[in-house]
């Protein structure tokens, strides 16, 4: 965590260590009280929302789970989460291994891959191209599930949010701005990645949500590894699912970069550190930094908070209310 004044003071921080935290809130750090007094004028504003968050930290970890009820406190697994991945057969297994949080065997960073499956039925999941056109616009998970021809008891929301979130910024964007119809390059700068970093195969599913587009995406976060760092990751082809059988496991993701639906690229450290380096390459029609996402939310609309537009450039920052259906 980096000192909340860093960049408003005239004197660098001191030394490397940010432990001191606000009082009232505890969200933001401090190198020195000196510092946290020079922040005082800017974190008042938003001091009391923020301890609010923060008396929900543990409700939040367990998000988009929170409609279970909690199991038993003699069961194996007493994390809600891992729980419910139990009930469905899907704990520790595929994309879903990033969801568990019961012990050592939770996926790392490091090992990123898109070749991690859903792990389900054909008949539960989108690991094809899907059977319509997208419509003109989905506005909820209803919406979704009924185009993509999925029965409402599938999990996928749980790991869709993130492409999900994506496309639904983006067509805010669109009532905004027609700048980026009939291109067939879509950028975006994502920042501050964690979870998502394992679960890179579900942004395949921007294919279909955006047929003919080309998405390039800038990772930007702490949370990548370094080793990682500047890699570029093509996705050509959805998540594939269990069935043996299924056309999915015959198709074959293209090696010819220009072919390549979604393209991902990451970053390591913060976007203010990289800005500069990424813009080089890459100009946003979109930069989203979420600290949550559509989710579980059955309306999309009230999930999204529009903080600031700059054009050319639409930025995004995302919240939302705890709701399940």
């Amino acid at each position: 965590m980096e000192c909340a004044a860093k960049g408003m003071a005239a004197e660098p921080c001191a030394g490397g260590v940010v432990d001191r935290r606000c009082g009232s809130c505890g969200a933001v750090a401090y190198c020195s009280r000196a510092h946290q007094i020079i922040h005082w004028r800017v974190h008042k504003e938003e001091c009391e929302r923020f301890a609010e968050q923060m008396r929900r930290v543990n409700l939040l970890s367990q998000f988009p789970f929170t409609f279970l009820e909690p199991p038993a406190l003699n069961h194996e697994l007493p994390s809600t989460r891992c729980f419910f991945l139990q009930t469905i057969k899907l704990h520790q297994k595929g994309l879903w291994k990033s969801e568990c949080i019961c012990g050592s065997d939770v996926a790392s960073a490091k090992d990123l891959s898109i070749a991690a499956e859903w792990n389900l039925q054909s008949s539960l999941c989108p690991c094809t191209e899907p059977e319509n056109p997208v419509p003109a616009v989905l506005a909820s998970w209803e919406d979704y599930y009924q185009w993509r021809s999925l029965p409402l008891r599938s999990p996928v929301a749980v790991l869709l949010h993130w492409p999900l979130t994506l496309y639904h910024c983006l067509q805010l964007y669109r009532l905004q701005t027609s700048k980026y119809d009939g291109q067939d390059t879509l950028c975006i700068h994502y920042l501050g990645p964690e979870k998502e970093l394992l679960q890179l195969a579900t942004f395949g599913e921007l294919r279909a949500l955006f047929p003919g587009v080309q998405i390039h995406i800038e990772l930007v976060g702490p949370e990548v590894p370094k080793s990682r760092d500047g890699e570029v990751v093509n996705i050509s082809r959805y998540a594939r699912c269990s069935d043996e059988s299924c056309c999915c496991k015959s198709s074959v993701g293209s090696e010819d970069s220009s072919c390549t639906a979604v393209r991902l690229k990451l970053w390591k450290g913060f976007y203010h550190e990289r800005c500069s380096d990424i813009m080089k390459d890459s100009k946003p029609h979109l930069i989203v930094a979420p600290n949550a996402g559509v989710a579980a939310y059955p309306s999309w609309m009230p999930t999204i908070i529009i903080s600031c537009i700059v054009l050319p450039t639409y930025w995004c920052s995302l919240s939302f209310v705890f709701h399940f259906t």
